[in-house]
C-alpha cells in the first residue's frame, strides 16, 4: 500500500492515473466505512464512496497539500455524505438497514447496531476516532468541529453506548 508521501510524489510528477490508483487502494475501505457510518445503509454507502472517488478523480490535480491527503479525501467524502443526507431528508423516509452481517459475531453486530443508533454527530466522531484510529485533532478537522466538541461528543457517545449495550445484553439473556 502506497504512503501518502508516495501518492503526493506521484501527483507532483504528473502521474495522475498512478496516483489515483494508489490513493484508491490505500483509502477505499476507510472511505466506505466513513460513508457507512454517516449514512447507515450499505447501498447508499457504496454509492457515496463511488461518488467520493469520482470527485477525487476530477479534482486530484488540484490537491495543494495544505492538509494531509487523507484529511482532504475525508473532507470530500464527508461533503458527499452530507449532501446525500440532506437529499434523503427531502425525500420519503428510507427503512433502516440491517447493520450486521451474517458472518459477524453477535457482539460485533451488537456494537455496530448500537453505534448506528447513536445520533449522527456522535456516530461520526465514534467511527472516525475508534474505527479509523484518528486523533482528536484529525476528527475535528474532518468534521469541521472544535477539538473540545469532539471530546464532548466522544464522552457522551461512550456513555450512551455503555447503556445501550447493557440493554442489548439483558434482552439477549431473556
Amino acid at each position: 500500500m502506497a504512503s501518502e508521501e508516495n501518492i503526493a510524489s506521484l501527483l507532483r510528477s504528473g502521474l495522475r492515473t498512478e496516483a489515483f490508483e494508489a490513493l484508491l487502494l490505500a483509502h477505499q475501505d476507510k472511505v466506505f466505512r466513513l460513508c457507512y457510518s454517516m449514512l447507515g445503509d450499505r447501498a447508499q454507502a457504496e454509492d457515496a464512496a463511488q461518488e467520493s472517488f469520482l470527485r477525487i478523480w476530477k479534482s486530484v490535480d488540484r490537491f495543494r497539500g495544505d492538509s494531509s491527503l487523507s484529511t482532504w479525501i475525508f473532507s470530500i467524502t464527508r461533503n458527499v455524505c452530507l449532501t446525500m443526507i440532506s437529499k434523503r431528508r427531502e425525500s420519503a423516509p428510507i427503512e433502516a438497514a440491517d447493520r450486521g452481517t451474517p458472518e459477524a459475531p453477535d457482539r460485533q453486530r451488537d456494537i455496530f447496531a448500537v453505534v448506528g443508533q447513536l445520533p449522527e454527530n456522535y456516530r461520526q466522531v465514534v467511527m472516525l476516532f475508534y474505527m479509523e484510529d484518528r486523533s482528536y485533532e484529525e476528527v475535528a478537522r474532518m468534521l469541521d468541529l472544535p477539538v473540545g466538541t469532539v471530546k464532548t461528543h466522544l464522552h457522551r457517545a461512550r456513555q450512551q453506548l455503555a447503556t445501550m449495550l447493557k440493554e442489548a445484553d439483558s434482552v439477549r439473556r431473556t
